[in-house]
């Protein structure tokens, strides 16, 4: 199944538990499908949420409602059965919001050009922690829910670790060779991989997050700009080649692809509630839904390119410390040191 946007999309997200899937476009709108197995989806709603182009999306509140950040620095909060506005936040951020994640029922962050993140409380509507860590625009988080922990990639190659029950930074890894693009965690929380602007993933140990302990260099010559965990053994990525691969962690290789936007760079990956669907967007203004099960067929063959890696870290430590030697990188900033600070902005300006 697929749509035409009609415009360039820089986000999508499922619902939590209907068969609903959501859109940001670079026009500043927010779109809304309805989708099934036998039907074309059906657009539910077209929102004007932003000035300027609207580059995340994220249902909350148990899918009530949608949150979108913009370039505009704004945060909208729409509302699902509507599309009214529930709320707005016109200065959420002193710059461009670039990237935008769920943490828990009631709390979400999001990450700026300058490299800003912030802890929303969606219920109290405000925000709960700034962390001012990042050198360049936030490009990819993930939330260690166990531990309390949001991390963070950025164009100025290093991953972060915000301690949210602390309120500080914990740490910030050294310069990569070039800008990290996308984060997941694997293998329940011990790894944590990101994918690189050249095509490399970069594998850290919980603990150890200084440097990496293990590179993948085998699987794309370009941009790995969008990362799905899978499972705590396969995540499925995104290239800026336009090609979606399934991929296997420690050890490390290729084992398909499974679909792909005609060469053009894919922007966003998700999954829908039940898993029966992979959503993907692309620069080709195409959202695409596909049959997860018909994409894994044959997915135990593995690619004869592969690259195998092996992993040097223990996994039983939860401290930085002798870290491999460092592979620095300058900052490479693409065309297209932090404190935790207390902030009491209100989360939406009453409408």
């Amino acid at each position: 199944m697929e749509v035409d946007l009609g415009k360039i999309p820089f986000g999508v997200d499922f619902h939590p538990s209907n068969n609903l899937v959501a859109t940001a476009l670079i026009s500043g709108d927010l779109h809304l499908y309805s989708y099934s197995a036998d039907s074309v989806p059906e657009k539910l709603l077209q929102v004007d949420a932003h000035t300027d182009s609207c580059r995340a999306v994220r249902f909350i509140n148990n899918g009530q409602a949608i949150v979108t950040g913009s370039k505009d620095c704004s945060i909208l909060a729409t509302d699902v059965e509507t599309g009214s506005p529930i709320a707005r936040l016109e200065n959420s951020h002193d710059d461009a919001i670039y990237s935008l994640i769920n943490l828990t029922e009631s709390t979400i962050a999001s990450g700026d050009d300058q490299g800003c993140i912030k802890v929303w409380d969606t219920r109290q509507r405000s925000c709960c922690n700034t962390f001012n860590v990042h050198e360049d625009y936030v490009s990819d988080m993930t939330f260690a829910s166990d531990a309390m922990k949001l991390l963070g990639t950025s164009g100025d190659g290093t991953l972060s670790v915000c301690n949210l029950r602390r309120n500080k930074v914990q740490t910030r890894s050294e310069f990569s060779e070039d800008e990290l693009m996308s984060v997941v965690l694997m293998k329940n929380g011990q790894k944590i991989i990101c994918g690189s602007q050249s095509g490399t993933l970069l594998l850290y140990s919980w603990g150890y997050f200084k440097d990496c302990s293990d590179r993948f260099v085998g699987l794309s010559p370009n941009s790995v700009d969008a990362m799905l965990k899978l499972d705590e053994h396969r995540i499925i990525t995104g290239s800026e080649n336009g090609i979606i691969s399934l991929v296997g962690i420690l050890p490390n290789r290729i084992i398909q692809p499974i679909a792909e936007h005609s060469e053009y760079p894919i922007e966003g990956l998700a999954l829908s509630h039940d898993q029966k669907y992979l959503g993907s967007i692309s620069h080709d203004q195409m959202l695409k839904l596909w049959n997860l099960d018909d994409l894994l067929q044959g997915s135990a063959t593995t690619s004869n390119n592969q690259t195998v890696v092996v992993d040097t870290d223990s996994d039983d430590m939860d401290v930085d410390g002798n870290p491999p030697m460092s592979c620095k990188g300058t900052k490479r900033k693409n065309a297209s040191n932090g404190n935790a600070l207390s902030n009491s902005n209100s989360f939406f300006a009453d409408l």
